[in-house]
């Protein structure tokens, strides 16, 4: 017989959600491919300085934004580690930062993009992949296989393909793809989330690596309740991509490394790139837990914080 004054609840249920340290704005200041790098400290100075104003007016509106007037504002730079290696940790972030200083920009974080895979042993990638809710299509059957499968992600319905036995029949005409909520008209997108390395190990693409960067900026992710990429400060630097950790803090007096809110200064060429990245974070289901901690969190601190994740980033694309 069962005593009266017993529970029995999910271990997963008592496990608690722990809080992340949150700065108003984190700041994006660049991302460096090895194109660029090549280039020399002259071109990654002219990227700084470019980049500078828009930094500032970030800054600004921040500060209209925030009831005190004195915003926490963080700034990172990500290096492409994943799809190119090149040069070592040190001689890349003594560069970039020596190239920044030039221009009057401090950059607080440097991450690796190899990081937004994997990082402190947590696949991030696969995490992410994990909280996926594909976008519902109205008047579809369901018959594609899902995300988790083909790895590829829209944001509406896409063309009908008529298989090779109905290629002569009196089948149905062609169909356009079309765009869920769509503003009059249809802006399909289709995003290819990752393909495969000649031993068949998953690669994950640019945009989803990049929406994960953005997650771990908004402080949206955990593992086990747990927080994830805590920056680490170094006061030695790898030789070797693959000791150094997911985020590094330069400055010890920086605000947190996520934020509230994202800005982030990027080429033109990237813009295509966020738009995937956009499609991708609207279908990101975030833990009820989380979402809840940090909007009592912003309005404790009279924030007024959008409950869309995408009105939460914020771009400025600019000449290569």
């Amino acid at each position: 017989m069962r005593r009266p004054d017993v529970t029995f609840e999910e271990t997963a249920a008592r496990r608690g959600v722990e809080s992340v340290p949150l700065a108003h704005l984190s700041i994006e200041l660049g991302h460096l491919y090895i194109e660029e790098f090549a280039g020399g400290i002259d071109q990654l100075r002219r990227h700084f300085a470019r980049v500078a104003p828009w930094a500032a007016a970030a800054r600004q509106a921040i500060a209209e934004r925030t009831p005190s007037g004195r915003p926490r504002v963080s700034t990172c730079f990500l290096i492409d580690d994943y799809f190119t290696r090149f040069s070592t940790p040190r001689l890349v972030m003594e560069q970039v930062r020596e190239a920044a200083e030039g221009t009057g920009l401090v950059i607080d974080y440097f991450a690796r993009e190899a990081g937004c895979a994997q990082a402190d042993d947590v696949p991030l990638a696969e995490l992410v992949l994990t909280q996926l809710v594909s976008d519902p299509v109205p008047e579809t059957t369901g018959d594609r296989p899902p995300t988790s499968e083909t790895g590829w992600l829209c944001n509406g319905r896409r063309s009908p393909v008529s298989g090779p036995g109905q290629a002569m029949s009196a089948g149905r005409a062609w169909q356009p793809p079309v765009q869920n909520a769509a503003n009059r008209h249809s802006i399909f997108m289709d995003v290819e989330l990752w393909d495969y390395e000649d031993d068949g190990k998953r690669r994950w693409s640019c945009p989803f690596l990049a929406a994960v960067w953005q997650l771990l900026r908004l402080g949206l992710l955990r593992h086990e309740g747990e927080g994830v990429t805590n920056p680490y400060q170094l006061e030695d630097w790898p030789d070797d991509w693959d000791e150094m950790p997911a985020v590094v803090k330069l400055n010890p007096y920086a605000a947190p490394f996520s934020a509230y809110r994202t800005f982030s200064v990027l080429g033109n060429r990237f813009l295509p790139v966020e738009h995937a990245v956009r499609t991708i974070l609207s279908q990101v289901s975030i833990s009820p837990a989380v979402l809840d901690q940090i909007q009592t969190r912003s309005r404790n601190e009279h924030i007024d914080l959008p409950k869309d994740l995408v009105e939460r980033a914020e771009y400025a694309f600019i000449g290569d």
